[in-house]
């Protein structure tokens, strides 16, 4: 039977089950979140559910295609599988990947939440993310409670709140919940799910502190994990939708902006939004620092200035790329479409195709790995074809602006 952990013999993971469920959700709850319900608007409630199902189980089975190939060979990083399958230009590719994925979330996340500037959190051990990890869920629990609760509160449609709600002009179906249907915009749905579901690049070092660390149980953190966040994304999407209807933004809480910018509780909502982005920080800009530094400086020991420059020239980066972002849908589309199928499918299967020299490559499982590869690229030929049209065409240029 294959051994595998991915720790060297020395080090020994002290992170329990539970805490590992906690930093791997966090990993995967982000902005996309936001977008879900604008996803439902698009696609109706029955197609919706069925595309959030095929992602999830997708992701789960990415999670079981990494924890096999590092296995092989004791990898515990993402970009070393991708020099061990395609060499340094490999590790160059994955490293990219990471960064562009990574930055591109945390770009989503401040700018759905008008957040210019943030506190970097330069080192962390995964036992301190465990709790922190926890907190910034609960944070996010507390916003789905506040979604639901808005859905019983607000009325529909929404004339007779304030002057920002005078473009909402009652229409022939405005309320009423769409079960399939296509449109121009339905080209963001699978991006923005593709995207919600990312936490690819976290899950061999989650795997590496696990405590008495194997695949079966590494596999079970991550389905538990990818369960819970299909629970909390679907009841967002649902009541979310079931508030606005058509009138559904790309970032939700700026719909709810439209009704009462100064409800109290929205405006609660925002903060506790704020608070789970910071304590992300940590989890986040762990594989972004990690991969540049593989890039940069493969060779170099560990120094404080060097860690503390990279995580600052990061925020800087990125705190300049939210005043220049005018649409938070268009990050969902551009992420979502590129970086988001090469970590969930793209990457995964070509590594194990690569790495796993123990099985023919006419064996199922080999097939299986070429045909979630072909998958991949399918998406992201499609999702970019269909983004760049309504970018070319469209004339709906203001939804979800920040």
């Amino acid at each position: 039977q294959t051994h595998y952990s991915v720790a060297s013999p020395s080090f020994e993971g002290k992170t329990s089950f539970g805490m590992s469920v906690f930093n791997l959700s966090n990993a995967i709850m982000g902005s996309g979140i936001l977008g879900l319900s604008y996803a439902m608007s698009n696609t109706g409630i029955i197609l919706f559910l069925i595309l959030l199902t095929c992602i999830a189980v997708l992701s789960s089975y990415s999670v079981h295609l990494l924890l096999r190939s590092a296995g092989v060979v004791g990898i515990r990083a993402y970009e070393q599988l991708g020099k061990r399958a395609f060499g340094h230009p490999g590790k160059i590719l994955a490293a990219l990947v990471i960064t562009m994925h990574n930055i591109g979330g945390k770009l989503e996340f401040w700018v759905s939440s008008d957040l210019i500037f943030k506190l970097p959190f330069f080192s962390a051990s995964f036992w301190y993310l465990g709790y922190t990890s926890g907190f910034s869920l609960t944070c996010m629990v507390f916003f789905l409670i506040s979604v639901i609760y808005k859905k019983f509160n607000i009325p529909c449609p929404f004339d007779g709140f304030t002057n920002h709600t005078a473009e909402n002009i009652s229409i022939d179906g405005e309320c009423e919940a769409k079960y399939f249907t296509i449109n121009q915009q339905t080209a963001y749905t699978v991006p923005i799910l593709a995207f919600a579901f990312v936490c690819h690049p976290e899950v061999l070092p989650i795997y590496t502190e696990l405590r008495n660390p194997t695949k079966r149980r590494m596999q079970a953190i991550a389905n538990v994990s990818i369960l819970g966040m299909f629970v909390m994304y679907l009841l967002t999407a649902i009541f979310g939708y079931l508030t606005f209807y058509l009138n559904t933004e790309a970032e939700l809480l700026h719909t709810y902006s439209k009704v009462d910018p100064l409800d109290t509780l929205i405006l609660c909502v925002r903060v506790a939004v704020l608070v789970a982005v910071t304590l992300t920080v940590p989890v986040v800009l762990f594989p972004i620092r990690r991969a540049l530094l593989q890039l940069l400086f493969p060779d170099k020991p560990f120094h404080w200035v060097r860690h503390i420059s990279i995580a600052l020239c990061l925020l800087f980066v990125v705190n300049l790329l939210v005043i220049c972002v005018p649409n938070i849908r268009d990050i969902f589309g551009i992420i979502g479409a590129t970086s988001a199928p090469s970590l969930i499918f793209i990457l995964p299967g070509l590594f194990y195709i690569r790495i796993v020299s123990s099985e023919p490559m006419n064996s199922r499982p080999k097939i299986q790995a070429a045909c979630f590869t072909a998958l991949g690229f399918i998406f992201m030929s499609m999702s970019m074809t269909f983004i760049t049209l309504d970018w070319v065409y469209g004339e709906n240029r203001s939804g979800g602006g920040h």
